[in-house]
C-alpha cells in the first residue's frame, strides 16, 4: 500500500465515521450558559426544505445573525457539538438561541453597524474563516467557542464557505475555496460599510488559502481602503502551497501587521495534504524560513503542544495557545521587536532571516503563563 493511500485511510478511520455537528435549538428552560451574537456571511446554498445552509454553492452571498449558547459545563478549548438525530444537552452542547436572515435590504449592514456602535473600543471586527471538512454548524459553533475563550474585544463575524463537510471532500473543498473568493470580498465590503475601524482575521487551514486569495484580489483591484482596515492576520495551520503563498503575499505588497502563522511539524492533516498535492511542505508545516525571508511574518511553531490526534487545530483546543492567541500582539512585539511584552526568549527558540521570524515555542505553557501576568 502506498504511503499516500495509507495516510488517507488513517484520516478516514479517525474522522470519517464520526457523527457530525448540527444546528440545534436552545430549550427555553436552559440555564447557566453564556450567549454570543455571531454575524455570518456565506456562499453556501440554502436547503429549500429546512431553510438551513448546506454544502452546495451559491453565487450570491447570504447574510445572517445567530445567537449561540455556550454551555456552562466545559473547559476552555472544549466544544460540545449537538449531533444529528440526538437530543442535545444545554449543559454540555453549543446550541442556537436565535437567528435572523437578511435578504439584501441592508439589514445585515445596519445590524452590524449597531453592534459596532454598542461595543466599547474602536469598532473592531474579528473575522473567522473555517477550514476543510466543516459543516455550517461546526463553523458557527467553533466561532462561538473562540469568541468565548479568547475574550477578544470586537464583533465576531464568520465567513462560512461551502465546504462539503466530509473527509473525502478535499478536492471539492479546494474548488469551493476558489469559488468563495467573490463572496469574501463582498463580506469585507459590508463590514467596511458598517463602519468597522479594524478587521482582525483568524483563518484556519483551507480557509487561510481562501483569505489569501481574497486579499490578493483586493490588491489587484487596488481596493486599498479595505486592505488598510485589516489590523492583523492570524493563519492557523494554513493549508497553502508555500510558493503560492509567496506569490499572493508579494502581490499584496505590504502585509497587514501583525501577520502571524501558526505551524506544527506534527500536523498530520497537512502532511497528508502535502502528499496528495506532491508538495511535501505546506505553509502550516514550514520549517525552513528561506522562502519567507523577504516577507514581514512571524511563524509560531506549536508542535510541542500536540499531544495526540491529528494536531491540525491545536490553537482552538489548547488553553496555553488560546492564551497566546488572546495576546497575540504582545507576543509578536515581544519576540520580534524589543521584548516589551516581558517574554523571556529563552523559553522559545527564535530564528530571524531578513524580515521573517520563526519562534519554536518550548515550553509553550510557560510562555502563556508569562504573557498572562
Amino acid at each position: 500500500m502506498s504511503p499516500v493511500l495509507r495516510a488517507v485511510l488513517l484520516v478516514l478511520l479517525l474522522a470519517g465515521c464520526a457523527a457530525r455537528g448540527a444546528l440545534a435549538p436552545l430549550p427555553p428552560e436552559a440555564e447557566g450558559g453564556t450567549q454570543h451574537t455571531i454575524f455570518v456571511g456565506s456562499t453556501r446554498a440554502t436547503d429549500p426544505r429546512t431553510g438551513q445552509l448546506n454544502s452546495g454553492r451559491a453565487l450570491e452571498p447570504t447574510f445572517g445573525r445567530y445567537r449561540v449558547w455556550v454551555p456552562p459545563q466545559r473547559e476552555s478549548g472544549e466544544i460540545g457539538l449537538p449531533l444529528r438525530g440526538r437530543t442535545p444537552d444545554p449543559q454540555e452542547h453549543f446550541l442556537t438561541a436565535g437567528a435572523a436572515h437578511f435578504r439584501g435590504d441592508g439589514g445585515f449592514r445596519r445590524d452590524l453597524a449597531a453592534a459596532l456602535r454598542s461595543e466599547p473600543g474602536e469598532g473592531e471586527v474579528v473575522l473567522y474563516l473555517h477550514g476543510f471538512n466543516s459543516t455550517f454548524a461546526e463553523g458557527l459553533y467553533r466561532t462561538a467557542q473562540l469568541t468565548n475563550d479568547l475574550d477578544i474585544p470586537g464583533i465576531p463575524v464568520l465567513y462560512s464557505w461551502p465546504s462539503l463537510g466530509s473527509p473525502l471532500g478535499y478536492a471539492y473543498d479546494r474548488d469551493s475555496a476558489l469559488f468563495a473568493r467573490n463572496g469574501l470580498r463582498q463580506l469585507l465590503h459590508e463590514i467596511e460599510a458598517a463602519g468597522a475601524a479594524r478587521i482582525i482575521v483568524v483563518a484556519h487551514s483551507m480557509g487561510a488559502q481562501l483569505f489569501m486569495e481574497g486579499l490578493r484580489d483586493l490588491a489587484v483591484a487596488d481596493e486599498t481602503s479595505t486592505i488598510e482596515r485589516i489590523g492583523g492576520i492570524i493563519l492557523l495551520s494554513p493549508d497553502i502551497d508555500v510558493d503560492v503563498f509567496r506569490a499572493q503575499a508579494r502581490r499584496v505588497g505590504r502585509l497587514p501587521q501583525p501577520f502571524v502563522i501558526f505551524t506544527s511539524q506534527r500536523d498530520r492533516v497537512l502532511q497528508i495534504s502535502g502528499q496528495l498535492s506532491r508538495q511535501s511542505v505546506r505553509l502550516g508545516t514550514i520549517e525552513d524560513l528561506a522562502p519567507l525571508a523577504d516577507l514581514d511574518v512571524t511563524v509560531l511553531e506549536t508542535g510541542a503542544l500536540s499531544a495526540g490526534g491529528l494536531g491540525h487545530f491545536s490553537a482552538a483546543y489548547s488553553p496555553a495557545l488560546l492564551q497566546i492567541l488572546r495576546r497575540i500582539t504582545d507576543v509578536d512585539s515581544g519576540f520580534v521587536s524589543d521584548q516589551r511584552a516581558g517574554i523571556d526568549p529563552v523559553q522559545g527558540t527564535v530564528l530571524t532571516v531578513q524580515n521573517a521570524t520563526r519562534i519554536i515555542l518550548s515550553p509553550v505553557t510557560a510562555i502563556a503563563d508569562e504573557i498572562s501576568r
